[in-house]
C-alpha cells in the first residue's frame, strides 16, 4: 500500500541520517579538543566525574596547605635536633671556602683544631635555629593565594619547594638572619671564628680572610630545609602511608 511505502522510505532516510550524523561526530572526536569534551560529557552522562570536578578549588587548596604543613612540621622536626644537619652527609654545613683555606694554613703549625670545631659549632647554630623557621613558613603557607594553589597542585612533585624557593628565600633568609646570629652566638660559634682569627693572622704573609658566618648559615639552612620539603611534598603526594588526614587522601588520591 502507498502509505506504509512511504513511511517504510521516511525510516530508511531517518536511518541514513542518524548514520552520517554518527560519522560525523566520529570524525569531530579524531580532533583532541572535541575528544576532550566528547570525554568529559561521557562522564557527566555515565555519572563518572573527574577528580578535580568533584574536588572543589577550596579542598584542593584546603589539602595543599595541610600537607605543605605538615611536611614541614616533619622537616623542622628532624633537622631542628642536636645533630639534625651535623651527621647528615646531604646537608651538613662545611666551612665556607675561605676557612678551608684558613683551616689548612692553621694545620701546617697545630693551630686547626678550632675551625674544626667551628665547622660543628655552624651546624649547631643552624639546628638551633630551625626550630624558629616553623612559624615563617607556616605564615607563608597561610598567605598562598588559590591560584598559587592550584598551579603547585598541578604541576610536579617538587612544585611547592620550587615555589618557596622562588618567592620566600629573600623573606625566609630576612627573618632567619637574627635568629642565626642569635644561634651562632649561642652555639659559641662567634667567640671562636675571632679566636681563630687571631691565630691565623700571625702567620706571615697569610692572605686576608673575609667571612660572613651568619649570611653563610642561613643559606645552608635554607638549602637543608627546602631539600627534605621536597622530598616530603614528592611523598605526601605518591605515598598512600603519608596521607594522615582524610582530606589529604581525597587531594593526593590520584
Amino acid at each position: 500500500m502507498f502509505v506504509p511505502s512511504t513511511l517504510t522510505h521516511s525510516r530508511h532516510r531517518y536511518r541514513f541520517c542518524s548514520f552520517l550524523l554518527l560519522i560525523g561526530l566520529v570524525g569531530i572526536s579524531g580532533n583532541t579538543a572535541y575528544a576532550g569534551w566528547l570525554d568529559k560529557l561521557k562522564a557527566k552522562v555515565s555519572g563518572s566525574d573527574t577528580k578535580e570536578q568533584l574536588l572543589s578549588r577550596d579542598e584542593i587548596g584546603n589539602g595543599l596547605k595541610e600537607a605543605l604543613r605538615a611536611g614541614t612540621e616533619t622537616v623542622v622536626s628532624n633537622l631542628g635536633q642536636t645533630d639534625g644537619f651535623n651527621l647528615d652527609p646531604l646537608i651538613h654545613i662545611p666551612l665556607p671556602k675561605q676557612l678551608e683555606k684558613a683551616k689548612s694554613l692553621l694545620g701546617k703549625v697545630g693551630m686547626d683544631s678550632m675551625l674544626t670545631d667551628l665547622e660543628l659549632r655552624l651546624n649547631r647554630a643552624a639546628e638551633i635555629a630551625t626550630p624558629k623557621a616553623r612559624d615563617i613558613f607556616v605564615q607563608a603557607i597561610n598567605d598562598m593565594t588559590l591560584d598559587d594553589v592550584m598551579a603547585i597542585y598541578n604541576g610536579p612533585n617538587d612544585s611547592a619547594t620550587e615555589y618557596f624557593k622562588a618567592k620566600m628565600s629573600a623573606p625566609l633568609a630576612l627573618e632567619m638572619t637574627p635568629v642565626i646570629d642569635e644561634s651562632l652566638a649561642d652555639a659559641g660559634a662567634v667567640k671562636l671564628f675571632d679566636k681563630a682569627m687571631k691565630q691565623y693572622e700571625t702567620i706571615p704573609f697569610a692572605p686576608k680572610i673575609e667571612a660572613d658566618l651568619s649570611e653563610y648559615v642561613v643559606q645552608k639552612g635554607l638549602d637543608g630545609i627546602f631539600h627534605y620539603l621536597a622530598k616530603e611534598e614528592a611523598a605526601i603526594r605518591q605515598d598512600p602511608v603519608k596521607r594522615t588526614t582524610e582530606i589529604l587522601k581525597r587531594v593526593f588520591s590520584k
